[in-house]
């Protein structure tokens, strides 16, 4: 059993729906079925290394008859999904297409889908008709899909995937052309088309395009080349392909010449690394980055049940910036406690008459209740003025205004 084949695959699975939730969130269908293939074909690399990990007992036929489709769908949908891809940049880099409108990025995504999901279910139709029997199983990797190598699996299961690659890398080209010409304006024009693309998001996307077609060309012209090293079989008929349709084939690794298991291994090792792309070119951007740390305060707070470290570091820093604005301390003066110098620097208060004044009051200039009106009538007594004392008019009072007992107190 090879023990580190499962823990890759499964590892490598977890790993491309790190990607998923913003690229959900921009609608983006190339990338998202990237990720939905390069998931499905590692859990099924990550279940045949567990099941078969050393027998190679058919205990699961309808699984490899399924799991054997998918892998065959795969080796089309990553191209198509590139080549979709490296079409859209091409187009919102271009001056062809000035805005984006919600009717144009809906007939995108429908294009989108029937490249990356719809030409891989015809794909899958059409290896049947060079599906010389069911399956293999081959001990510690699980069930591989067949082809009978023939002029007709050329045509139909190894020309297409190459075909996509070499397309995408074609509008790769175009794409990196238009961004040359406009590159002092690129983040500009990228905002003017209406598109959800940032210049950084712009490049990691043709990066990782480019290096994913390049790598898949490399692996669907090896694959290929080992295939077909033992030269073609005569198609006779199609009854004489299908004689033993049946029949599924059983490889033992005690019974694999080692150049085989080599080339077996090759072969199942390319998802894991194409996933490893996928993740590295999207898990240490500026989107992932705030997934990230919106996700690790979901789990602090509705997991750990923890507060949010948002909320106390606000709290933090503005109870900081409060205490960094420190009032100026008052100038405190040392007072001298003796009587002279108390005296000379707090002279004692002495009441001024009102002829003390620049101007001298007279009972029509008095300003409060010693007014003309005042004179000539008598005095309101205010409730709150003590009425046990007698309460002379202002005229009776002369000139000053006599002290009045508020609720048993002398005012003025």
């Amino acid at each position: 059993m090879f023990v580190q084949l499962p823990i890759v695959a499964f590892v490598c699975a977890v790993l491309v729906l790190v990607p998923v939730p913003w690229h959900w969130r921009a609608g983006n269908v190339s990338t998202l079925s990237i990720s939905a293939w390069l998931f499905v074909s590692n859990i099924i690399y990550g279940v045949g290394a567990i099941v078969w990990a050393d027998t190679v007992l058919n205990v699961a036929p309808v699984y490899c008859d399924i799991a054997t489709k998918l892998q065959i769908g795969s080796t089309i949908a990553l191209p198509a999904a590139m080549f979709s891809l490296c079409m859209h940049l091409e187009r919102v880099s271009s001056i062809r297409q000035v805005r984006t409108t919600r009717s144009d990025k809906r007939r995108r995504q429908v294009v989108d889908i029937i490249l990356c999901f719809g030409v891989p279910a015809v794909y899958m139709a059409v290896h049947y008709v060079v599906q010389g029997h069911r399956f293999d199983i081959v001990e510690g990797f699980g069930c591989r899909p067949t082809i009978y190598e023939s002029i007709a699996s050329v045509i139909l299961m190894w020309i297409p995937p190459l075909l996509f690659s070499l397309g995408g890398c074609i509008f790769a080209a175009m794409a990196f052309a238009h961004f040359w010409q406009r590159r002092a304006t690129f983040a500009k024009h990228l905002q003017n088309s209406n598109s959800t693309l940032t210049t950084g998001r712009y490049f990691r996307l043709m990066t990782m395009a480019i290096v994913e077609m390049i790598f898949g060309l490399l692996v669907i012209s090896i694959d290929m080349w080992f295939s077909l090293r033992g030269g073609l079989r005569p198609w006779i008929s199609w009854d004489n392909v299908h004689s033993n349709f049946s029949e599924i084939a059983y490889f033992p690794l005690v019974l694999l010449p080692k150049s085989t298991l080599s080339w077996v291994f090759a072969i199942w090792v390319t998802i894991p690394i194409a996933s490893l792309f996928f993740f590295g070119f999207f898990a240490f951007g500026q989107d992932a980055i705030k997934e990230y740390s919106a996700t690790f305060s979901w789990i602090r707070r509705n997991v750990l049940r923890l507060p949010d470290r948002s909320s106390t570091s606000s709290l933090v820093s503005a109870s900081g910036s409060f205490g960094s604005a420190r009032m100026p301390k008052p100038e405190l003066t040392t007072l001298d406690l003796e009587a002279s110098k108390v005296e000379e620097a707090y002279p004692s208060y002495t009441p001024r008459s009102i002829e003390t004044f620049d101007m001298a009051y007279t009972p029509s200039t008095m300003p409060y209740r010693c007014s003309q009106v005042d004179d000539d009538r008598e005095s309101i007594v205010p409730p709150y003025v003590n009425s046990s004392h007698p309460v002379r008019s202002s005229i009776e009072k002369g000139d000053d205004c006599e002290e009045f007992t508020l609720n048993g107190h002398d005012a003025v």
